[in-house]
């Protein structure tokens, strides 16, 4: 099988012309036998990197998934997309599972979806080795890791299917990933020197914002009031919570569900499914929604209540936008969330994962408090630095909160702290000095004598929570340094001495404010209104005839398309991004026929031509076009640089920077050969390759008993063809 199948396919069964950055050197590397672990943000196009490969591959490819309402979602868009895929899960009857097992024996899918605990059944493992299973794909790799923020125990035995099936490629993928569970991946599942793609953390459509909560039912009223059309999922930290905000949203005149692992399982799956199909615009729910649900156009996420982690925060984050467009994240901040979280915390028994949960609400306390670039802060966790100083898409780089002189109060604030310790030989929290400051006369003030303070009473002019704020922003600053007990208490640092003893000047940002109605939004795809809204109307029934969500008949990107370069004829709808051969034959002449009619009565609207979409790594743009991150590889080994080198200067491995290499030839740059391999190699290859043009380079590799890498078969493969296009 050729690896130029990949775009034929992508194209005709999936309707679209590109690859989105990193999917094609992950497919490449799977088809060609190796293992591999990809790290892709929500919205990159994970799945697709199993489900286009499994098209061209011969057997069957096995999917680990960890929730049933993910497998029914991918397999009824693989089906309306023409693939053979089923899943086997608890949801289905005794027949329907007999009859997609019989047709398992008979290898009539391409595609298997399975939960993680069914597939290491004695029976099931059995059937598994009947079937010609040909890959395993393990999806939310990160379950596996303790380390992880969503583990599950039953994917640690995940590795007893590689040992049945020794010679299958395996591909862990995942959203969210620390370095610490990405080793865990790779050691858990036993993967065999995998390739490890990691893009870019950025979900550049994503604007994040952080206000400051008061009155959390008012707020989200508000914001939704700005978007009645829109789909948004808002978060709350317990059950009676998300049944009292959904409540409050209908009383005005919102249609909203509430979702929590307390309801029925029945009325669970109702307003899941309600919030699917559209019916329901907007779901309040606690972190046991969302993952899996593929969704694609949730346009805002909203925390009502704080999350624990950052990987927590920007999984839930992750669920808006994933069809590109624009889409908002609004996070109501109050240390009183704060306070209730630090309480549950001391429930946790074991010290350990006690102080990890600690660390964790700690980062996600100072990305909320912070006043610098969220996606800096965000990337940053991940280890990823965000190159510039305004990312455009935050409250921060958008709308600056206010810088102030407040040498002053700082100084007032440390005085009180060095006149407390040396009055009584101990420290004391933040809370203590706001009421020593403001003169307050409690029975610790008076039996330690606080009263008697020279600062007692200096900060009369402001209330106590100004001056606990302004204690937490010295503590980031590192003029003040806070204990690590149980009840932090804080002291004056050598930098917050040096300040006071040179009076210097010290600028602080204002408290966090309240948002503004309606957040503007960049990247969105203009198009005619009134047709997207017929369109979205007739995708609507169709889906409901069909009983599937609408966004697997066309996603609103899509429809977008649709309403702005008016399609007549079926070639044109499949110039459309997202129309297959089969959604065309499917649903073209409705489509047709409707936009039809709508230019019967109404004239067509001209846009300007689409930007290019913002984007950490641009795509190819055709023959002899490197995506960036390729073209970077590139420039660098022209500059003189070795793959060693290139790779460690990139924190990549030196087989994607092979991979990015062999790319370049393909694409018709003259590198030499002797810079990758010697004559000597050059002909064991060429033996080794003769007559030989399937994907899997693993046989070859495997033939020259491993003395010639991955890298160098690749390398040598991309000349070999740009030779003989050349002749």
């Amino acid at each position: 099988m050729s690896l130029q199948l990949l775009s034929s396919r992508l194209k005709q069964t999936f309707g679209y012309d590109e690859f989105r950055p990193l999917q094609r050197e992950i497919m490449e590397a799977s088809l060609e036998g190796r293992d591999a672990v990809a790290i892709l943000p929500t919205g990159a196009g994970k799945s697709l990197c199993y489900q286009l490969p499994a098209l061209v591959r011969d057997g069957l490819t096995v999917v680990v998934s960890p929730l049933i309402a993910l497998m029914k979602d991918q397999v009824d868009q693989l089906e309306a997309s023409g693939v053979a895929a089923t899943f086997l899960n608890s949801s289905l009857d005794g027949a329907e599972a007999r009859r997609r097992l019989d047709g398992l024996d008979a290898g009539e899918y391409q595609l298997l979806y399975v939960a993680p605990e069914r597939l290491m059944l004695p029976d099931f493992l059995a059937c598994l080795k009947g079937w010609k299973i040909a890959a395993l794909a393990v999806d939310e790799a990160h379950c596996i890791s303790e380390w992880g923020h969503d583990f599950r125990p039953e994917y640690r035995r995940l590795k007893e299917v590689r040992q049945l099936i020794p010679d299958i490629p395996v591909l862990a993928l995942t959203a969210t990933a620390t370095e610490l569970v990405r080793e865990d991946i790779v050691k858990q599942l036993e993967l065999r020197d995998p390739e490890v793609f990691l893009a870019s953390f950025n979900r550049p459509n994503l604007k994040y914002q952080v206000v400051a909560k008061s009155g959390a039912a008012a707020q989200v009223c508000n914001f939704a009031s700005a978007r009645p059309e829109e789909s948004g999922i808002v978060y709350c930290q317990s059950r009676k919570s998300t049944e009292a905000l959904a409540a409050t949203l209908r009383a005005q005149g919102f249609s909203a569900v509430a979702y929590h692992a307390g309801l029925d399982p029945a009325e669970r799956a109702k307003n899941q499914d309600a919030f699917l199909r559209d019916e329901a615009k907007i779901v309040c729910a606690t972190v046991a929604f969302g993952m899996g649900i593929n969704k694609p156009n949730v346009r805002y996420v909203i925390h009502a209540d704080l999350p624990k982690n950052i990987e927590g925060y920007y999984q839930e984050t992750g669920r808006a936008g994933r069809d590109g467009l624009p889409a908002d994240c609004l996070l109501l901040f109050s240390r009183g969330d704060v306070m209730k979280l630090l309480k549950f915390l001391e429930e946790i028994p074991d010290e350990q994962a006690r102080n990890v949960a600690h660390r964790q609400l700690d980062q996600m306390t100072h990305f909320a408090e912070n006043d610098a670039c969220r996606r800096i802060g965000l990337l940053g966790y991940f280890g990823e630095i965000w190159p510039a100083e305004n990312c455009g898409g935050c409250d921060h780089c958008l709308h600056p909160r206010e810088k102030w002189d407040a040498t002053t109060d700082v100084q007032k604030l440390l005085s009180c702290v060095l006149r407390i310790r040396q009055a009584g030989n101990f420290s004391v929290g933040l809370n203590h000095v706001s009421e020593v400051l403001t003169g307050g006369l409690s029975e610790k003030i008076l039996r330690w004598k606080h009263d008697a303070l020279t600062t007692h009473g200096i900060g009369k002019d402001q209330p106590r929570p100004y001056w606990v704020d302004l204690g937490r922003q010295l503590q980031r600053l590192g003029l003040l340094a806070a204990s690590a007990d149980k009840f932090p208490t804080v002291s004056v640092s050598q930098l917050g001495i040096d300040t006071l003893k040179k009076r210097e000047t010290v600028m602080l940002t204002r408290a966090l404010s309240m948002p503004k109605a309606k957040a503007v939004r960049t990247g969105d795809i203009p198009c005619d209104p009134g047709l997207f809204e017929k369109l979205r109307a007739l995708r609507k029934e169709l889906a409901d005839a069909r009983n599937v969500p609408p966004y697997v008949v066309f996603s609103d990107v899509t429809v977008r398309h649709f309403s702005r370069d008016y399609p007549r004829d079926a070639a044109a709808l499949l110039r459309i991004p997202g129309v297959g051969e089969k959604k065309r034959e499917d649903y073209g002449e409705a489509f047709l026929a409707a936009i039809h009619d709508w230019l019967s009565e109404n004239p067509p609207q001209e846009f300007a031509p689409l930007a290019p979409a913002a984007a950490p790594d641009p795509k190819p743009r055709g023959p002899g076009i490197l995506n960036s991150t390729a073209q970077l590889t590139l420039e660098l080994w022209k500059s003189g640089n070795s793959i060693a080198q290139i790779a460690e200067t990139r924190s990549l491995a030196e087989t994607t920077i092979e991979n990015h290499l062999a790319q370049a030839i393909e694409n018709g740059e003259p590198l030499d050969p002797r810079a990758f391999y010697t004559a000597a190699e050059e002909q064991q290859m060429q033996a080794a390759l003769d007559g030989y043009d399937e994907a899997s380079l693993k046989p070859v590799f495997e033939q020259l008993e491993g003395r010639i890498s991955y890298g160098k078969l690749r390398l040598f493969r991309a000349i070999s063809a740009r030779l003989e296009t050349a002749g």
